[in-house]
């Protein structure tokens, strides 16, 4: 069941039903059933799996200042375990965000938030307190004010764990933007200009590479051409092009 969270509506419908979308079996059937995607995880073997939690999140742009985020969350128990001799594996949890994100603020203008799958007939009645979702900031703070809001007994634990793991890629879905942007201007992703000297201003202490007296923001600064990412490189060699083209049209 899914509330449209930036507005207040007369009942509760489900995420599909406002995608105008339709499913008679969507609570039987996984997150990851429709998906052709392998996991990222080495055979199971002869493991004996207990438990297996899945996180997607796909990034949208709707126009030059305006994406679309969709994250959702599975935890599944395998064949048999629930339910005796069942031969399907059993889907606890499926939780569903839906987003928009106003740039550059990266502010959150609206929120959809769902229940596909969930255990106890309680667990919906969380869904209209994710309305003060709209009007944060997905920048540096926001796992924290996430915490703040809807840890614990203020909301869902698996939709709270949704949310942290859909920030960063949201982050990084802006590159996405910029190099969209750079290509329409006829720009390469790559080209040192102070649009991408901006972009590079805002991962200052993201992480160790980027720390702000590190080597790699060292190198930008002594106006060093940046390296293309690692697999940007090997894909154009593959492609028989040369790197350089990251840099330069």
């Amino acid at each position: 069941m899914t509330l449209m969270l930036s507005q207040k509506p007369p009942s509760c419908t489900s995420i599909h039903e406002m995608r105008g979308e339709h499913s008679n079996a969507r609570h039987t059937k996984t997150m990851t059933n429709d998906s052709t995607a392998p996991s990222l995880l080495p055979p199971d073997d002869d493991l004996d799996i207990i438990h297996t939690r899945r996180y997607e999140t796909r990034v949208y742009r709707l126009n030059e200042s305006e994406m679309l985020v969709r994250g959702a969350i599975s935890d599944t128990k395998p064949p048999g375990l629930y339910v005796l001799d069942d031969p399907e594996e059993l889907e606890i949890h499926q939780m569903q965000i839906e987003m928009k994100v106003k740039l550059p603020e990266l502010e959150i203008t609206s929120v959809q938030a769902g229940f596909e799958t969930h255990p106890h007939t309680s667990c919906p009645r969380i869904l209209d307190h994710y309305s003060n979702l709209v009007g944060l900031s997905i920048a540096r703070g926001f796992t924290h004010k996430v915490r703040e809001l809807f840890g614990g007994p203020r909301g869902c634990t698996h939709i709270t764990a949704l949310l942290q793991a859909m920030a960063p890629a949201v982050v990084h879905a802006t590159w996405s933007m910029a190099v969209r942007k750079r290509r329409d201007d006829g720009v390469a992703p790559g080209a040192v200009d102070k649009n991408r000297e901006n972009m590079l201003e805002g991962n200052i202490n993201t992480c160790h590479v980027w720390a702000e007296d590190g080597e790699h923001l060292r190198d930008v600064r002594e106006g060093k051409p940046p390296e293309p990412p690692l697999q940007v490189t090997e894909r154009l060699i593959q492609l028989g092009r040369k790197p350089e083209e990251w840099r330069v049209f």
